[in-house]
């Protein structure tokens, strides 16, 4: 059987594969790719797979604008951290979900009822169209809370000027300080105001206040400079450069 994974965390990748090594299923891991473009250049290339397993959550965007690029008959097991996700991804008739971490048990069931399944996974335009309209509508929590010493105070996301995430540590950073956030990157950037806040790459989150110049940087990306930088580079991944200068215009 031939498999394809879709994961932009190469630690979730690696663990998805460990489990997949782990179960009854005798398979052939074709490729792990990281991106909603790399995903679309890679399906208009190969042949279909038997099983592609895909985070929802990608490093240039939701995994469901892969649908509206290219065609896919192949079965998709959704992989996500966020709950939300997972019950909408089922909705599109997706063979099943798997809430990260991903367990083995959850993992083994999932493959069997792969198996016994025989039903098309082919997803309605239409269908899509409301899900992705509805991952897009923008989020406006307005606190964070972090911790400080042995308990824990809130911040409010005004006072963000950008996260990262270091060693598995998720960091926030304000104008004074710098905290840590006990939420991964996916957690809380699927809450931040999208028109305040962008995931530049796959581990550096910047509002649109704390950013001071852009500069040109080669293999055409760009390299922002940021308020409070404490040491860190600022540099828009290739794949979502495009995306980036244009909600900075907006």
């Amino acid at each position: 059987m031939q498999i394809l994974i879709i994961e932009d965390e190469p630690r979730a990748a690696n663990q998805l594969q460990n489990l997949l090594n782990k179960s009854i299923l005798d398979f052939q891991l074709l490729d792990i790719i990281d991106s909603v473009e790399d995903a679309v250049l890679w399906f208009k290339k190969n042949t279909t797979p038997d099983l592609v397993f895909m985070d929802i959550q990608l490093a240039d965007g939701l995994s469901f604008e892969i649908f509206q690029k290219v065609e896919i008959e192949a079965p998709i097991i959704f992989t996500t951290a966020f709950d939300q996700y997972a019950i909408q991804a089922f909705k599109v008739n997706s063979i099943d979900y798997l809430l990260k971490p991903i367990q083995q048990n959850e993992l083994d069931t999932a493959l069997n009822k792969f198996v016994k399944s025989n039903k098309s996974n082919a997803i309605e335009p239409t269908i899509l169209k409301e899900l992705l309209n509805s991952m897009q509508t923008p989020h406006k929590r307005s606190g964070i809370l972090v911790k400080e010493g042995s308990g824990f105070v809130q911040i409010r996301t005004s006072e963000l000027l950008y996260v990262y995430s270091q060693d598995s540590i998720t960091f926030g950073v304000t104008h004074n300080k710098r905290y840590i956030i006990d939420e991964t990157m996916d957690q809380l950037f699927d809450s931040l105001d999208a028109t305040k806040f962008y995931r530049i790459n796959r581990g550096q989150i910047i509002s649109k206040i704390s950013i001071q110049k852009i500069d040109t940087y080669f293999n055409h990306r760009v390299k922002l400079s940021i308020s409070n930088p404490r040491d860190q580079e600022f540099i828009v991944s290739r794949q979502k450069t495009s995306d980036f200068k244009e909600w900075m215009n907006k």
